[in-house]
């Protein structure tokens, strides 16, 4: 196993580690949703519900990465953390992914059909957005909070971090958004969230989380 591995599974779910910081936190969180809710903007609500399951979809396989291998998860959040929930997600970044998904689509254009610079809208905002993070977590990575230990996984290479890491994020996000009626996209969040508890209640209850 790495050593930033087991940096990272040094504090995992150790509640000693809590920081007052996280309750301001969680509230501007509840804060950006009861917001949509007051204005009953169930789309946004639930475009930004959609792009943090898959978060917490991608958190859990890269968890078992490290469980399968022994060596390392794909990425690992090894910094200074309130609360560490999986080897590569801690209660500062789940937070953050909670609201991405509100303000990504805050920036879409109404008409999903609207072409910009000859491509659809929503494909080019979904890929400029995903290279926004990709160019923040080169940074984490820099500063050593953010930790990789696979070479097809790397700053050299963040077409892959780009196209498995955050595209996906988006493009469920908009597309739920974009869902004609209501309960599909509820339907659809739903059966997303569904597959995430399962998950972590399945290979939680294994150890292997």
């Amino acid at each position: 196993m790495t050593d930033h591995a087991r940096q990272a599974l040094e504090h995992l779910r150790d509640p000693s580690q809590f920081q007052w910081y996280v309750i301001p936190l969680l509230l501007l969180v509840l804060y950006v949703y009861a917001v949509e809710v007051q204005r009953r903007d169930w789309s946004t609500v639930l475009a930004g519900l959609a792009l943090w399951g898959m978060d917490w979809f991608n958190e859990i396989w890269n968890a078992l990465v490290l469980h399968a291998t022994g060596r390392a998860p794909v990425w690992g959040a090894s910094g200074a953390s309130a609360y560490r929930i999986l080897v590569g997600l801690n209660i500062e970044i789940c937070l953050m992914f909670a609201i991405m998904g509100v303000v990504a689509v805050k920036l879409l254009p109404s008409d999903p059909a609207l072409r910009i610079a000859g491509i659809p809208n929503r494909w080019l905002l979904a890929g400029l957005n995903s290279a926004l993070a990709v160019g923040v977590e080169l940074f984490l990575h820099s500063a050593g909070v953010l930790t990789w230990d696979w070479p097809w996984w790397q700053a050299g290479c963040p077409l892959l971090i780009w196209l498995v890491g955050y595209l996906p994020f988006f493009l469920v996000c908009f597309r739920v958004h974009d869902l004609p009626r209501l309960r599909t996209k509820a339907v659809t969040v739903g059966a997303l969230f569904a597959l995430d508890a399962a998950a972590l209640a399945v290979f939680g209850s294994l150890g292997w989380l």
